[in-house]
């Protein structure tokens, strides 16, 4: 018996036209890719012919793997092996990479970007640019930045809303290993917050005015906080209670605390607070008695920062004032090393590249704590080494004037100290359109945040070598607030940039897009304060309510 065939599919017809014949798909085409260090533009390996859809996972592997067999490779000769590794999580000597393209000058207009981040493949992000400026005949240079080996998750849901407060919250901060929360509140009352059970731990009760300031000691054994009563407080975190009597010495408030790096001494760190009586007052924490005032600046001074470098790696001050000028001062005596006077206006906000391994000091993502003080000191300058061996300690400072200078003062190629001339600033920031508010590094030294009256936050890259000219190069804007932007914190990993503003929302923006990731609504009124540690969001303001955020 024959066997029967099936019937014929009946043809597929739209209004009684035939379904059009599918096209084949485009053969995807090679391209010439040279992979460069982001830091210095040195080449990773030769150039490689690949094929332009190798997806951006496969790109990370295939870097990993010219790291550490550039003898496999020969120019335009890929073993296929190599471009599609899969990513392991027992791989210990993986890292993590971010790919960008950097766009011709002729290219990027106005605040557009001026790099083309690869997220999916080189052919749909780089090749299918709106703006044309690559083809598959270029020879493409991929700039890779090492990413941190840890990822934080993007918080997406308000967890608790915290209440106690009776003012507007006007500073928040976490102890260096996360497990606390400082707030401050024109209720003149500091309050400490246990971030896991996200309930109140102890209200700090001494000051007379509106706390303006809180800031931890970096192995997290006391809280320093500064009010509008110019007194400076010292509190013990496991009990709520002050320790000793207030440090009494300026005549006008307090606005801003910085404690002596761990590493330059892990027994007894020094505390210097700056004030709006034009001085700054260092303050030994184990006597609470006052060392030294440095009263060179003629107005308010607005913000000190201590940094860890400086002539011998012997620590420095930095200070920013209403007198328009940035003072850098020795901590040891208090001498004058050097005065920044380029700004036009007001100094309101400085920021160290440092800054976040100086705050969390021997704290890391593995959550180990150190046995002793020897310990986490070791512990803090490794960390501390380990980021300014690849860039020397920069500083960023913000003015009312509506521009930002980027200053390496005591790198070997700088002016500075000795060096018979006016410390030059290695780039000057523009492009907010009103007074700058905030400016933070990100925790890897490689980005810079500014954020403005002007509704934006800006984008500025920090990762090139100071000679190269890319120093303080603009990246992006992000755009999404309706008001101001008082306040900016990082995610740990740098991948993700978390902004509060006057339009009462929080928004955590994505580095691979520079575009708005997540919108955190919630607060009634303006936000004044956000800091992020983990994958915690921390933000209070003038609702006076407390709201954490988390994934």
């Amino acid at each position: 018996m024959a066997a029967v065939l099936p019937p014929v599919k009946r043809q597929k017809v739209y209004h009684g036209i035939p379904e059009p014949p599918q096209e084949a798909p485009k053969p995807s085409p090679n391209v010439v890719v040279h992979f460069v260090n982001e830091d210095d533009g040195t080449p990773i390996a030769p150039a490689v012919n690949l094929p332009a859809n190798v997806a951006r996972e496969s790109l990370e592997a295939l870097v990993n793997q010219l790291r550490t067999k550039v003898s496999l490779l020969s120019c335009g000769n890929i073993p296929q092996p190599l471009v599609t590794r899969p990513i392991t999580q027992d791989d210990d000597e993986h890292v993590p990479y971010a790919f960008h393209v950097a766009l011709p000058a002729d290219a990027s207009k106005g605040d557009a970007p001026t790099r083309i981040v690869i997220s999916k493949s080189i052919e749909a992000d780089v090749l299918g640019h709106p703006s044309l400026a690559f083809s598959e005949e270029d020879v493409l240079v991929v700039r890779c930045a090492p990413q941190s080996v840890f990822k934080v998750r993007p918080a997406t849901r308000c967890s608790s809303t915290l209440s106690g407060h009776s003012s507007p919250i006007l500073c928040a901060s976490f102890s260096p290993t996360g497990a606390l929360l400082a707030t401050g509140s024109g209720d003149t009352h500091v309050r400490l917050w246990d971030l896991n059970t996200e309930t109140p731990s102890h209200t700090l009760v001494g000051h007379t005015g509106w706390v303006l300031c809180v800031e931890w000691d970096p192995l997290e054994r006391k809280l320093a906080s500064g009010g509008h009563d110019g007194q400076v407080r010292l509190w013990d975190p496991r009990t709520g209670k002050p320790i000793g009597e207030a440090m009494k010495g300026h005549t006008k408030w307090v606005t801003s605390l910085a404690w002596e790096p761990l590493h330059l001494n892990p027994s007894a760190p020094r505390l210097a607070s700056s004030s709006k009586d034009g001085t700054v007052r260092v303050w030994s924490s184990s006597t609470r008695k006052l060392e030294y005032t440095l009263g060179g600046h003629t107005a308010s001074v607005n913000v000190v920062k201590w940094g860890g470098g400086g002539k011998g790696g012997r620590g420095v001050l930095y200070t920013a004032s209403s007198d328009r000028t940035v003072r850098v001062w020795d901590p040891h005596g208090g001498k004058q090393l050097m005065v920044l006077n380029d700004h036009a206006h007001w100094v309101t906000t400085l920021a160290l590249s440092t800054d976040f391994v100086l705050r969390t000091g021997p704290f890391d993502h593995t959550g180990k704590r150190p046995a002793s003080n020897e310990e986490a000191q070791e512990l803090a300058l490794r960390r501390y080494e380990g980021l300014v061996n690849r860039s020397p300690e920069l500083l960023i400072s913000g003015s009312d004037d509506h521009t930002l200078f980027l200053w390496s003062l005591f790198s070997s190629g700088s002016t500075s100290v000795g060096g018979g001339g006016k410390p030059k600033p290695v780039n000057r920031l523009t492009g907010h359109q009103r007074q700058v508010s905030h400016v933070a590094f990100s925790p890897d030294g490689r980005w810079a945040a500014s954020a403005g009256w002007d509704s934006a936050v800006r984008l500025w890259d920090c990762s090139g070598s100071q000679g190269s000219g890319n120093l303080g190069k603009f990246v992006a804007t992000l755009r999404g607030h309706v008001g101001p932007v008082y306040r900016l914190t990082w995610s740990a990993d740098s991948r993700m940039v978390v902004s509060a503003s006057k339009d009462a929302t929080v928004k955590i923006w994505d580095l691979k897009t520079y575009k708005l990731k997540v919108d955190l609504p919630g607060h009634l009124d303006e936000v004044y304060c956000v800091d992020f540690v983990t994958d915690k969001i921390v933000s209070g303001g003038r609702d006076r309510t407390l709201k954490i955020w988390k994934n």
